[in-house]
């Protein structure tokens, strides 16, 4: 763990085996920087920010997210690693390694908080997948199964929808004071039962149903 200090800086220094909280490919990491991982993991702003910076640094090579994820911890090991060695010359603290490789990303000594942060999640339909929704689709609004043109035209909405029905999670601040908004997109399934709906057949098959229900009421076999 660090022992003595420069210009108000803690040095690192290798710990020995019996002091190491934990070890990733085999390398010991020193205790401070164990309830860092801890401390980052339990953040999703700051896995989001912290993999923003490390992707644009070259050291992470994953996606872009709020998921803590084993190549996300590598790229923090290697980036951890880089900082001990240029410490040895120019002492620096964690916050002031990562504000040189992406300046304003994450708080600084003084600190501060991370700055906003964005997740988007979008949903991706294969062939297969899109198929066996329009079909659902299909079958409770009409009562059939969707025509090989409907799986076409509806699977071409569905591609067209992707950004409109995409979930936007914006993140704010940082420890007790986080903040996560999250925004809805467009409902695919109903906007493709409002389209379906509107057809012909689909405009026929609610007349219908609303004579069958009327019937009923009235106590017709």
């Amino acid at each position: 763990m660090p022992v003595g200090k420069s210009s108000g800086v803690a040095k690192y220094t290798a710990p020995a085996p019996q002091q190491t909280a934990a070890t990733t490919n085999g390398g010991a990491l020193p205790g401070d920087f164990s309830d860092f991982l801890k401390l980052v993991a339990k953040s999703p702003a700051l896995i989001t920010g912290y993999s923003k910076i490390l992707k644009a640094a070259g050291y992470y090579r994953g996606k872009v997210g709020n998921k803590y994820t084993p190549a996300f911890q590598k790229a923090l090991v290697a980036a951890e690693s880089d900082r001990a060695e240029i410490s040895v010359a120019n002492p620096m603290s964690r916050e002031q390694f990562f504000a040189q490789l992406d300046p304003g990303s994450v708080g600084g000594s003084s600190g501060g908080s991370s700055g906003p942060s964005t997740v988007t999640n979008v949903t991706k339909y294969t062939p297969e997948s899109a198929k066996q929704f329009i079909d659902l689709i299909v079958q409770d609004t009409l009562g059939r199964k969707a025509t090989a043109a409907e799986v076409t035209k509806y699977t071409k909405t569905l591609k067209n929808l992707e950004k409109k029905a995409s979930t936007i999670t914006r993140y704010s601040g940082g420890g007790a004071n986080q903040t996560q908004v999250t925004t809805p997109g467009i409902n695919e399934q109903q906007y493709l039962i409002d389209q379906i709906s509107g057809t012909d057949e689909g405009k026929a098959n609610k007349v219908l149903g609303f004579y069958e229900t009327f019937m009923n009421a009235l106590g017709a076999k």
